[in-house]
């Protein structure tokens, strides 16, 4: 199990990082295809190009942190702040009246979920720290 979950993180990071790609490759068609996108906001290329260069850091840290245990808890530990504050704000938003409850069931599987992912493996890491 021990190290099922490093292999697990560098497949979590590569597809935290396809998705950044996508967005700066593509990011019309990201902005089409990602179920409610549509209803957050006009599409704005240079915003999803800008998030986009962030999914792949974000996908880069768990990818170097699953080959490189001695950055492991602070690279995946960064990450998780990051991906937990964007869950978060999506909270705040139906908090505030911004949305409905109805997006977060929605929002889950690319919001919330990563956030989550990225919380266990960093407590993980944490657990598992090789000296």
């Amino acid at each position: 199990m021990t190290s099922a979950v490093p292999v697990f993180a560098g497949l979590f990071g590569a597809g935290l990082a396809a998705n950044g790609i996508m967005m700066l490759s593509a990011p019309e068609a990201w902005y089409f295809a990602v179920p409610g996108v549509t209803s957050t906001g006009p599409f704005n290329q240079h915003f999803l190009r800008d998030i986009g260069l962030i999914f792949v850091l974000l996908g880069a840290t768990f990818a170097l942190g699953a080959a490189r245990p001695e950055t492991r808890t602070l690279l995946w530990s960064m990450a998780a702040i990051w991906l937990s504050g964007h869950a978060l704000f999506h909270f705040w938003e139906v908090a505030v009246g911004i949305c409905g409850p109805e997006v977060l069931p929605r929002d889950f599987p690319a919001v919330t979920l990563p956030a989550l992912i990225a919380i266990a493996l960093s407590l993980w890491s944490v657990r598992h720290v090789e000296r």
